[in-house]
């Protein structure tokens, strides 16, 4: 079975350690806001741009494992990828993780197949993780943000809280088998982009707790790999 194992930095109320987390199945949740409605507004206006319409709501991508790196530089094909702040949980362990990732998309290839186009591009995760025990009753309030690099100033790209997506409960009910299982990494659905999505060669994202007063933040910046043919 395919593995990728990542060190990270496992953080709860008693004590923060560090240890090698292995991956043997990775998810990217889509198509997962609570509002119905912006959901299906979203899906027509994708529908007009090409990218066809998804075979469920939510969509639950598999992909490689491989695809998963804390690594602060990725390579990419061309020049229209871009990134998408996400809250990721991971089951390791026997216990319930958060923290936050970036679903780095292709976005020509988006309008060919979604499913290529989430295998197509590394899924840049910061190397920390929260226990979900130690979140779960504001999970609410936690916060994600992103920010973009436009014309030489850093700019807020996406910000939101994670109440806008399903919360994770019902995401893993909602799973075959109705769990994650044990390494096991799934993002969970992103924010509307601010001046529309665009390509992102540098990404800076982060989930922050305003409750325990702490963040988790991460960036990385794209090598952009010639095109030809």
């Amino acid at each position: 079975m395919p593995r990728r194992i990542m060190s990270m930095s496992f953080s709860d109320r008693m004590d923060t350690r560090h240890d090698d987390v292995e991956l043997q199945r990775a998810i990217i949740a889509g198509w997962t806001g609570r509002d119905a409605a912006a959901v299906e507004r979203h899906i027509q206006e994708l529908e007009a741009l090409g990218v066809a319409r998804p075979a469920s709501i939510p969509t639950f991508y598999r992909v490689g494992v491989a695809r998963f790196t804390t690594d602060q530089v990725i390579e990419v094909s061309g020049t229209q990828s871009g990134g998408e702040v996400e809250f990721a949980l991971l089951q390791s362990g026997g216990r319930l993780w958060v923290g936050v990732a970036s679903d780095h998309t292709d976005r020509e290839v988006e309008r060919y197949n979604v499913t290529v186009s989430k295998q197509m591009c590394d899924k840049p995760i910061a190397p920390a993780l929260w226990s979900y025990e130690d979140v779960s009753a504001h999970w609410d309030e936690l916060i994600l943000r992103s920010f973009v690099i436009d014309d030489g100033h850093r700019t807020i790209y996406q910000e939101g809280t994670v109440a806008a997506m399903r919360h994770p409960d019902t995401l893993m009910e909602m799973l075959d088998g109705g769990t994650l299982g044990d390494s096991t990494v799934m993002l969970c659905g992103t924010l509307a982009a601010r001046g529309g999505v665009r390509p992102t060669p540098y990404f800076e994202f982060e989930i922050e707790d305003p409750i325990l007063k702490r963040k988790i933040q991460h960036a990385y910046q794209t090598i952009s790999l010639p095109m030809l043919g």
